[in-house]
């Protein structure tokens, strides 16, 4: 499928890695980001870089959409200079975002109603998933469409679920995953607070725990890239975390389901964010454990 023409709007984080990766399998990658910088790094990596939305969409045989938040998603696919205005009937788009279940409807049916081919195909890995081309796809919308893509997606990815038609059907199990993911920040950040406030040694406890069952994906993940090295800029920030809390709250409040925890932890990073830790990487709920910890003593 390298003959495709890919398209590639958001050149952020996550989605300049996976074009970078696309380039180096030999697409043609035309990319659209609004930061001037991200555009010239993509165009000296060998891409074509796309002043709008209008020519990166054009261009474009298979589209990738990789943007941080759902109302600047809504806003390039449906706005009168967006995605839709632009596309040519029968394009594929791939979104990578993470939005809600409801926004990823009515994304598909605009699209299905333009002639254009809709999936909703969000990502699990972070910014070294998307750099190592190792991220996992949770993919939902039509089975062909999937089939059409799937070559690409296995330059990006390492694993690979089609989990069925609804368009939303992918953006379901990555906020259960996110939701997951907030759980494991925080009670890594807890038990590593109490471990040295106990007078633990946090290397000690790693070594430990990561042969034990308090071992987690997420705990190797904040404590070697993050914790272990005071270095908490952001692979996925506090910010992003919470934002996807909450459309898992929302996706829970619309099944009838009770989320005792989850509701707990939206209030409880909602305030590590307004304490100054909103652009830091998540595992800088740490600092403000600790940063808590000082004032009791105090």
């Amino acid at each position: 499928m390298s003959n495709k023409t890919i398209g590639f709007i958001g050149l952020g984080n996550m989605g300049a890695p996976m074009a970078e990766n696309l380039l180096k399998n030999g697409y043609t990658v035309y990319g659209y980001d609004i930061n001037e910088e991200a555009l010239n790094t993509f165009a000296d990596k060998g891409g074509n870089s796309c002043p709008t939305v209008k020519q990166a969409v054009e261009n474009a045989d298979v589209l990738f959409v990789s943007l941080p938040s759902p109302p600047i998603v809504r806003d390039v696919y449906l706005g009168e200079d967006g995605i839709l205005a632009h596309a040519p009937k029968n394009l594929l788009i791939a979104d990578t975002s993470t939005v809600s279940s409801e926004l990823n409807r009515e994304l598909g049916e605009a699209c299905k109603e333009k002639n254009v081919r809709y999936l909703g195909a969000p990502v699990s890995g972070g910014v070294i998933g998307a750099v190592n081309a190792t991220l996992t796809f949770m993919v939902g919308g039509p089975k062909q469409d999937y089939e059409e893509v799937r070559p690409v997606l296995d330059v990006l990815g390492g694993n690979l679920f089609y989990l069925g038609e609804g368009y939303d059907s992918g953006t379901v199990i990555k906020l259960i995953n996110n939701l997951m993911i907030g759980f494991y920040t925080e009670a890594v950040g807890e038990a590593l607070t109490l471990g040295e406030n106990m007078g633990l040694d946090r290397q000690t406890m790693y070594d430990i725990l990561n042969v034990s069952y308090g071992q987690s994906k997420i705990y190797d993940r904040n404590y070697k890239e993050y914790m272990a090295n005071e270095d908490y800029e952001p692979g996925f920030s506090t910010n992003l975390l919470l934002k996807d809390l909450k459309l898992a709250q929302q996706m829970a409040e619309e099944s009838g389901t009770q989320l005792p925890i989850g509701d707990k932890l939206v209030d409880w990073y909602s305030t590590v964010a307004d304490n100054g830790y909103g652009h830091n990487d998540m595992s800088a709920v740490y600092l403000y454990l600790q940063k808590l910890g000082q004032k009791q003593k105090q």
